[in-house]
Order: structure tokens, then C-alpha cells, then sequence
């Protein structure tokens, strides 16, 4: 039989009774004759209980002083839930064995709580498998060059078992969570939205980088790097489930474009909450510019999403960009501190209550005026445009936060999302 990563959310771990769902589920497959790699979220809550008690000793913490003692403490949920799933397993009679990231070891750089794997080393791994055991290996977390834990960024435990799943080739990953696969958009947000029975690899990339919670983006490109079949279901199904039925269930991401799916022009909308936009006014306009800007705020290890450029007038322009929200201070003191005096720039402002609201769809490149039908929707909802970005296969605005639920349902009943496929 195959080689499977199960990739367990922390509301699937949340408590023993799940946890010890979760064992009968991956003890099933087991006994299916699988060979059986699982990777756990810490308990729901856990992370940010955690980090909590690090902001009361540190409150006023400044920049990443404070990354590898975090890194230490946040890579203690993942372990606690590792041991547990492994001590319900054996209670189900079914050897198994928890492992650390260090301990595999999963290798990463040293970029304390947003690291990037570098490598896995699976022989330890795949010698248990021989043994027949069930190999548990905390998701979340690795260790750099210098023995240091590091931790990979909030959903992180995708990226770790999509990584896993990559390394030792699985035939597929499965991510159990709280939903039961990828919806056209948020059911809290519209009650009529579907789920996708499949989704293709292009579209699954874009709907994490917009702002869709389902999957971590940098598991998505995982996927996608090293073509590791992935697929979302839900862990709050019973756990005695036929195993066939499960596992044709919930939504694949897939690498193949078929007829099917070329019907439908949008296949879902993502939309953000955790943006802010910051615009440095009365840059000088000249070359250069903008690769001073942007380069010192990756020099302090922080993404930015949306950029936008404003026509030059009487030799000055405004340069505005959107960064995660829990950055947003952290981005406008450096520019000020840091980057103003050097620029010449006027001023630094930013705005918190926006949101980004995106469209995506593999079919929007076979299709034209894709992108004013979705202005002409929010135009007559009387929502206002502050920032556009396109690719391919997606359209994206950044429009007033108190907006947001607004514009994702009108644009999800204007691209007709609540209606089933043909």
C-alpha cells in the first residue's frame, strides 16, 4: 500500500476526545495497510496561550529581540500534541513514535518565527515505517544550522506535512481541519457557498495568497514545487468512515486543467482582513527610488503584498504598499526612523481598516472584461477602489475594511457562485 502524511489542524487536537479520534482515524489506515506519517497543529488555543504569556513579561517588545526565545516557547504546543497523539495511538494498540522537527531533523534557516525549510533528512522516518509504526513528526517547527528551533510562521504545520509529503514522496497529503474542503468563498460570510470538489494547483496558490484561511500559502507552493497530490477534508467526520469514501472526499488540489473546469470563469472569492497600506508621501521621483524603499523593508524580514506608484508631479511622487496588519507598526516606524531622512520624502502615513477582496479563476484567462464586471459590481454597491492588482488568473482590490462582507457577496452572486456547475 502507499505512503501517507495526515495533517491534523489544532481544532482537530483541541481536546483528548479529539485526539484520541484522531488515533482511531490514523489507526484505520494503518490497519489498512498504509504506512501512516501524521502531522499535528498544536492544541487550539495553545500557541497564542503561549505567546500571551510572552507579551506579559515583554510587553513592550522591540523588533525580533525576543525570535529565538519565542521560537523555543511556541515549539512546545506542537511537541505536547505530538506526544499525545502518539500516546493514543499505542492505547489503540498501534506502535508508534513522536518526534521534534530538530530530532527528524528538518533543517531551516535562521529567520526566528517565520523560518523556511531548507531540507529534510527522512531516513529515521522512513526506518520506523520499515518497523511498521505510525510516525508522528511535529508540524510547525525546525532547527538551523546552529541547533536552534526555529518555527515557521502561523499555519506553518501545512507547510511542515506538505514538506514532509514532498521529501518522502507520498502518494498523498491529507489536511483534516475544521470545514470539509474549499468553498467558492467563507460560509460565515455567504451562507450560499459551495464546496469545491476540485480545485486546480494555480487557483489553490491564489485563493491562499488573498487571503483564503483553508491552506498556508507556503504549503500551496510546496505543493506545487514538488507535485504532491493534496487534498482538504474534514476531521469532524466519524472516524470509522469507510476509508474509500474518505478518501474521495472533501476537495483536491489538482495539477490538471480539465474541460470542466475551464466552465467556470471565477471559481471563488478570497478576501483579507489582516492588510495595511502605507504610503510614503513627496518621494522624489527618480530611479531608484522604490528599490529604496521596498529593500530596506525586506531587509527587516516583512512581505509586502499590493504596491502602487502615483504619476509623477512637480518632480515628486507617492509610493504606497500593504503589509500583513501585524506589521503595519513595526513597517512605519522603521520607514520613518530608518528610510525618510535618506528619501527626501515628506511623509509617512498608513491606514489599518482596509481589506483586500480578491477573484480567481482559471477560466478568467480564456474570458475578457472579467475585471470590469467585478468593478461595475462595487461601483454600484457604492464601494470605492483604493488599490487594483492583477495576474492571470485573479483580480484584486483593496477597498474600506467595513466593506468587505458587502463586496464578497455581491461579487459572489454576480460571477453566479451559488449556483452549481453545469
Amino acid at each position: 500500500m502507499a505512503l501517507i502524511v495526515h495533517k491534523y489542524g489544532g481544532t482537530s487536537m483541541g481536546s483528548t476526545e479529539r485526539i484520541r479520534n484522531v488515533a482511531k482515524r490514523v489507526a484505520k489506515w494503518a490497519r489498512a495497510g498504509h504506512q501512516m506519517v501524521v502531522v499535528p497543529s498544536a492544541m487550539s488555543g495553545e500557541t497564542n496561550r503561549l505567546l500571551g504569556l510572552a507579551k506579559e513579561l515583554a510587553p513592550a517588545r522591540q523588533g525580533d529581540a525576543y525570535g529565538r526565545e519565542l521560537d523555543m516557547l511556541a515549539a512546545t504546543g506542537e511537541q505536547a500534541s505530538s506526544a499525545l497523539l502518539a500516546i493514543a495511538l499505542q492505547a489503540e494498540g498501534m506502535e508508534s513514535v513522536s518526534y521534534a522537527g530538530w530530532q527528524v531533523p528538518i533543517r531551516t534557516n535562521n529567520a526566528y518565527t517565520k523560518a523556511r525549510i531548507e531540507s529534510i533528512d527522512d531516513v529515521r522516518v522512513r526506518a520506523d515505517l520499515a518497523n511498521g509504526k505510525v510516525v508522528i513528526v511535529t508540524g510547525f517547527q525546525g532547527v538551523d544550522d546552529q541547533g536552534n528551533i526555529t518555527t515557521l510562521g502561523r499555519g506553518g504545520s501545512d507547510t511542515s506535512a506538505v514538506a514532509v509529503a514532498a521529501a518522502m514522496k507520498a502518494a498523498e497529503c491529507l489536511i483534516y481541519t475544521d470545514v470539509d474542503g474549499v468553498y467558492t468563498t467563507d460560509p460565515r460570510v455567504v451562507a450560499e457557498a459551495r464546496r469545491l470538489t476540485t480545485v486546480s494547483f494555480e487557483e489553490m496558490l491564489e485563493m491562499a495568497s488573498m487571503g483564503s484561511k483553508v491552506l498556508q500559502i507556503r504549503s500551496v507552493e510546496f505543493a506545487g514545487k514538488y507535485k504532491v497530490p493534496l487534498r482538504v477534508l474534514s476531521s469532524f467526520t466519524n472516524w470509522d468512515i469507510d476509508i474509500n469514501e474518505e478518501a474521495k472526499s472533501g476537495t483536491l488540489i489538482t495539477f490538471e486543467e480539465d474541460e470542466k473546469m475551464e466552465q467556470a470563469i471565477v471559481s471563488g472569492i478570497a478576501f483579507n482582513r489582516d492588510e495595511a497600506k502605507i504610503s510614503v508621501m513627496g518621494v522624489p521621483d527618480k530611479p531608484g527610488i522604490a528599490a529604496q524603499i521596498l529593500g530596506a523593508v525586506a531587509d527587516a524580514n516583512i512581505e509586502v503584498d499590493m504596491i502602487i506608484q502615483n504619476l509623477s508631479k512637480d518632480g515628486k511622487t507617492d509610493f504606497s504598499f500593504t503589509v500583513n496588519r501585524g506589521e503595519y507598526a513595526k513597517t512605519v516606524d522603521m520607514l520613518k526612523t530608518k528610510v525618510l531622512p535618506s528619501l527626501g520624502a515628506e511623509e509617512v502615513v498608513g491606514d489599518t481598516k482596509i481589506c483586500k477582496v480578491s477573484i480567481v479563476g482559471i477560466g478568467m484567462r480564456s474570458h475578457v472584461g472579467i475585471a470590469s464586471r467585478m468593478f461595475r459590481v462595487l461601483s454600484e454597491e457604492g464601494i470605492n477602489i483604493q488599490m487594483i492588482s492583477t495576474s492571470e488568473i485573479k483580480t484584486s482590490v483593496v477597498i474600506d475594511e467595513k466593506y468587505m462582507e458587502l463586496a464578497v457577496r455581491a461579487l459572489h452572486k454576480a460571477f453566479d457562485l451559488d449556483q452549481p456547475p453545469a
